[in-house]
């Protein structure tokens, strides 16, 4: 097993939570790709993303079928400037690519906001250390097991 998969699977279970990992080879790297991969709906897809949030990497476990209002996630973390990581930064915060962002399980603590779309669904996929691994969980043990604030962090259709 990689050992960015084994560090999440380890945290879950250090949660009391056991996860599967499935890895696809045709890559599971945007939500659109997942989706068609796990046959789920791009809604049920997290993406992991990582944000600047006051020079603090903060990351935002988005609905597939969403987009991150920065002004959203910057008043439910209490920053002033919030922007998107670049790939440095994100590897430095979790300690994987942008691409395999897991939920948990990150390199050093960091806070995690979940946006509340996801709570819609019965189970919902996410990241799991490598772009092409992903694995099931459901949304209530997603923010327990990432310790997660739920937040309204979707744009709104008119932007």
């Amino acid at each position: 097993m990689h050992p960015n998969v084994a560090r999440i699977v380890e945290t879950a279970r250090a949660a009391g939570l056991e996860i599967e990992v499935t890895r696809f080879p045709e890559g599971t790297r945007t939500a659109a790709d997942a989706a068609r991969a796990v046959g789920c709906t791009v809604a049920q897809i997290v993406k992991s993303l990582v944000f600047m949030a006051d020079g603090t990497a903060v990351v935002a476990l988005v609905s597939g079928a969403n987009r991150v209002d920065a002004a959203k996630l910057a008043v439910a973390v209490g920053a002033g400037a919030v922007r998107r990581a670049d790939g440095d930064e994100a590897r430095s915060a979790t300690g994987v690519a942008i691409g395999g962002v897991p939920p948990f399980g990150h390199a050093r603590p960091i806070a995690i906001v979940v946006d509340r779309d996801l709570m819609m669904h019965d189970r919902v996929w996410a990241a799991a250390g490598l772009p092409d691994a992903v694995f099931p969980i459901g949304p209530d043990a997603l923010v327990s097991v990432s310790g997660g604030r739920v937040a309204n962090l979707a744009e709104s259709p008119t932007g």
